[in-house]
């Protein structure tokens, strides 16, 4: 059972959240808010920004709290616009900023390597970032165009997606990534223990920690979401 604890609220100064776990800097950052806004409280800055209030909050407490389950009872139909332009952001991000910056410090790493083992770590990265890429088109492509269609009350479907297919077959994106974190810690030989070892496992922890937060606002908050629509068409 989930710990439904608010962790934050509308009146909470958006400095005071930042204070408090700086990994919510990067929620920041894909949705496009820009640091600077002095004194104002996270309502504020929601309607300053065209935001859901609750459903940042929400995002927020995910990413904050172990284990927190949102509360969807109160939340719009219009708010699911919201979570999937967030989720988009977050694909960008990744696409953008986060795989990038790792793909350059990996192709750095590979080059001190020995050739058996520049051919382990590419394999791997270029498999996990096959299955991302096809992870992210799935949803860009089917998903979120299908969502789109119910949030504009239009009940043709002539694709037969539900989203109870997305459910049952979100991939975990996050195992391919954990294989290459294992390789680098526990095979690559001692010689190779540089300080860019250290710095792509920190990268990679990072990205790992905020994909299973992904996941969770996909599973917890977009399901549910969507659900309600769609039974409002039986």
């Amino acid at each position: 059972m989930g710990n439904n604890t608010i962790l934050y609220s509308k009146r909470t100064k958006v400095a005071e959240i930042i204070a408090a776990d700086n990994d919510l800097l990067s929620i920041l950052q894909r949705l496009g808010i820009r640091l600077g806004f002095g004194e104002i409280t996270v309502d504020e800055m929601c309607r300053r920004y065209g935001l859901s209030t609750e459903l940042f909050l929400i995002i927020c407490n995910i990413y904050s709290k172990h284990d927190y389950t949102p509360y969807t009872g109160s939340l719009q139909q219009s708010d699911i616009t919201h979570v999937t332009n967030y989720l988009l952001a977050s694909h960008r991000y990744y696409k953008e900023v986060c795989f990038p910056q790792l793909h350059e410090k990996i192709h750095r790493l590979v080059e001190e390597l020995d050739a058996v083992n520049r051919k382990l770590i590419d394999k791997f990265y270029d498999d996990y970032d096959s299955e991302i890429n096809n992870h992210f088109m799935f949803e860009e492509s089917i998903v979120f165009p299908y969502i789109e269609k119910l949030s504009a009350h239009s009940k043709e479907n002539t694709t037969g997606f539900r989203i109870s297919k997305f459910e049952e077959n979100h991939s975990n994106v996050g195992e391919k990534l954990n294989d290459l974190k294992n390789i680098i810690i526990k095979y690559l030989p001692e010689e190779y223990s540089s300080p860019l070892r250290f710095e792509i496992l920190k990268d990679i922890y990072d990205i790992e920690k905020d994909l299973q937060k992904h996941s969770l606002i996909e599973n917890r908050l977009l399901v549910s979401l969507v659900q309600k629509i769609e039974k409002s068409y039986e």
